[in-house]
């Protein structure tokens, strides 16, 4: 297996060339002028990489390279303007070396070459940042760049059984370690949309959002206490199922993205694999029906695993459902008792709010049962790990294609879903990319506010496709801030959020932030440009 160093996933999957003229050509249709042609992806073999600008000493040689194909697989995440630049041939700032620790001994030694050289050293798990994280382009106050992988720290080290918890390596990637904590019937039961190619570590340097969309919604949720590497030393919390001894170290960490230190390992609290569940899809004349019908159940502590709402585009382009309404999918899950009664609740609150249901949809099964992935939810399901494909596809078409999730209290949804839709409408208009679509739906749902999620799609200008994006981006940040929103849900905020997330926290926290970096990185070599300048 291949991965792509250009965009999402592995060589060969994803639309083919055939697929991607067939969806060049519903695009076409769709805004009324031709897209494309497509651009073909590039080879390594083509890319006219700098050369590395430094050595690591002799000790440390053996854990670094500066292989192309490498370096060009770790000089972006996977947003659209990484993909965008990629199918451009556009890698100019790639890390000069990306090194592979063994274990945290090497992340100790590589942390202490970086310090004393003055070069900067970028985290790396899965690399699917969508919001220029894990990029190298430093600036000149660096010798260098070390792109540090830890895909070698791959392993389920501690099972303790009885308190449902592991200590684990932070770089396992979602399949691995699922595969290494089914044999003791626990699951961590994380799964972001990134699953298949993000890691543990990333997971919690990015205060990852999961797939489920109630109770345990972030990695935050699952956390016992993680250890990390800094330039200064180690930072180990102790493990504990709850503490009220001063601010949280765990909790400085979760979200830290790479600045403070490595994160080596984490005590993760552990899940009964799931034996029971149940699920639905209703529908409802309008997206306001729907949104009161996913607060009443948010708010019922029936704690469904799945509560996403669709709009009615959203719901016809993912092939969800195509008659026009809203479309909300409700499921949940148990290691310990049949689901009846829940989905039946649930059923009942999407009726009282307007909402339809057929009965022959309402599924309730055990694990052994077939026909976990019918139906409505099985579609969206699927449209859902086929997206990041999609996208890449888009991109080498012309099409600018891009996501915005944010989270708000259920008072303020309305005028943010409004402002949102108008802004970035307007924007695609005022820089010649309109007539654009936007689709929303909700992620995540709390009692006191939903996650809604916004995709973009519209038609690019070559070779001006990045200002356009840049213009639609920061439109939405605006409108997100000024309507009560978080400029990131389960995103993180790398370099691309940095404008808006330097409004959005408080000043007082800030210093407190860069004093923290200071003292556990003082020559600022961890991730420079990310959350707080060096």
């Amino acid at each position: 297996m291949t991965r792509r160093f250009w965009g999402w996933g592995v060589e060969g999957e994803g639309p083919t060339p055939e697929q991607q003229a067939k969806l060049g050509a519903s695009l076409s249709a769709r805004f009324g002028a031709e897209v494309g042609p497509a651009i073909p992806p590039p080879t390594v073999a083509e890319l006219d990489l700098p050369a590395p600008r430094v050595q690591p000493p002799a000790a440390l040689a053996g854990l670094c390279t500066d292989d192309p194909a490498e370096r060009a697989g770790h000089t972006y995440g996977k947003s659209y303007r990484d993909v965008w630049r990629g199918l451009h041939r556009d890698f100019s700032h790639p890390p000069d070396l990306v090194a592979v620790p063994r274990d945290e001994a090497d992340v100790t030694a590589l942390l202490d070459w970086c310090s004393d050289a003055g070069v900067a050293a970028v985290p790396y798990g899965g690399g699917s940042s969508v919001v220029g994280g894990v990029e190298c382009a430093v600036g000149d106050a660096y010798r260098g760049a070390v792109s540090i992988d830890l895909r070698n720290l791959d392993r389920v080290l501690e099972v303790d059984r009885e308190s449902r918890a592991a200590r684990i390596a932070a770089g396992v990637y979602g399949p691995a370690l699922e595969d290494q904590l089914r044999p003791h019937g626990l699951t961590l039961r994380h799964y972001p949309q990134s699953f298949e190619f993000s890691t543990l570590g990333g997971w919690l340097a990015t205060r990852s959002g999961g797939h489920y969309a109630t109770l345990h919604t972030h990695i935050d949720d699952f956390v016992e206490s993680i250890r990390a590497v800094t330039p200064t030393g180690v930072w180990e919390s102790r493990r504990l199922p709850g503490s009220g001894a001063g601010p949280s170290p765990d909790r400085t960490l979760l979200g830290s993205e790479g600045i403070l230190g490595i994160i080596t390992e984490a005590w993760m609290r552990l899940q009964d694999r799931p034996v029971f569940r149940a699920s639905a899809p209703a529908r409802f004349p309008s997206f306001s029906a729907g949104v009161a019908a996913a607060r009443a159940i948010a708010q019922s502590g029936l704690h469904p695993a799945n509560c996403r709402l669709l709009d009615p585009t959203e719901a016809a382009t993912t092939g969800t459902d195509t008659s026009g309404a809203a479309v909300l999918l409700v499921a949940f899950e148990s290691a310990d008792h049949p689901l009846d009664t829940a989905i039946a609740r649930a059923m009942e609150l999407v009726r009282d709010h307007g909402g339809t249901v057929d009965d022959s949809a309402v599924i309730a099964r055990t694990a052994a049962d077939a026909g976990a992935r019918d139906g409505a939810a099985g579609n969206w399901r699927n449209a859902f790990l086929r997206a990041p494909y999609t996208r890449d596809a888009l991109v080498g078409l012309g099409i600018i294609s891009e996501t915005f999730e944010t989270a708000c209290t259920w008072d303020a949804f309305t005028g943010l879903h409004a402002a949102i839709t108008t802004a970035v409408l307007d924007a695609a208009e005022s820089v010649g990319a309109g007539p654009a679509v936007i689709t929303c739906r909700f992620t995540h749902v709390y009692p006191d506010g939903p996650a809604p999620y916004f995709t973009v799609l519209a038609r690019g200008r070559e070779p001006d496709q990045l200002s356009q994006w840049d213009a639609i981006k920061a439109a939405a940040g605006e409108a997100i801030l000024a309507h009560g929103g978080t400029i990131t849900h389960h995103h993180a905020v790398g370099r691309d959020h940095r404008p808006w997330y330097d409004r959005q926290r408080p000043e007082p926290f800030a210093a407190a932030l860069r004093a923290a970096k200071h003292a556990v990185d003082p020559a600022g070599v961890l991730n420079p440009g990310v959350l707080i300048d060096p």
